[in-house]
């Protein structure tokens, strides 16, 4: 697969997660205030939204395989490298503080006595994974436009 091409899909799919994770960056200070019964109604938005696994994992894959095409001491290789971790950080917080909050409440369908606190949990998690994949797309494009100086 030509360098062009990896890095390519790598943008691509960084740019498909980063958009709808800034739904929940945009969205945070609205829902952070919404009593139970309107932040039930606005959590239905988020169904299928499991689907946005695929361009998640094909995003760290790509970024991945970018690794290895342009390895160590190649033009853009610390800045994709940088990328990469963005993106697994952006999983740990997932599996770490999402995750939990959508189990607690049945993926938002019921409230549990601490809801708030899982709510905070979900949101500011959401925000945070949406920062860093905003990061990852900035060094991707950024490494891609250092190797295109290199005629890659």
């Amino acid at each position: 697969m030509p360098v062009k091409s990896v890095f390519l899909c790598s943008v691509f799919f960084t740019s498909i997660i980063l958009t709808a994770s800034l739904s929940h960056l945009l969205s945070l200070n609205n829902k952070i205030k919404m009593p139970a019964s309107e932040y039930l109604t606005a959590q239905k938005v988020y169904a299928g939204c499991a689907l946005l696994a695929i361009p998640v994992i094909l995003a760290i894959i790509s970024v991945l395989v970018q690794l290895i095409v342009i390895r160590r001491g190649y033009e853009g290789f610390g800045l994709t490298l940088a990328a990469f971790i963005s993106l697994v950080i952006t999983q740990v917080i997932f599996w770490v503080f999402t995750f939990p909050a959508n189990r607690q409440t049945d993926n938002w369908t019921k409230l549990p006595a601490n809801w708030e606190k899982l709510r905070t949990q979900w949101e500011y998690s959401h925000a945070t994974a949406s920062v860093l994949n905003l990061l990852a797309l900035v060094l991707l494009i950024l490494a891609l436009l250092k190797n295109l100086r290199t005629n890659i």
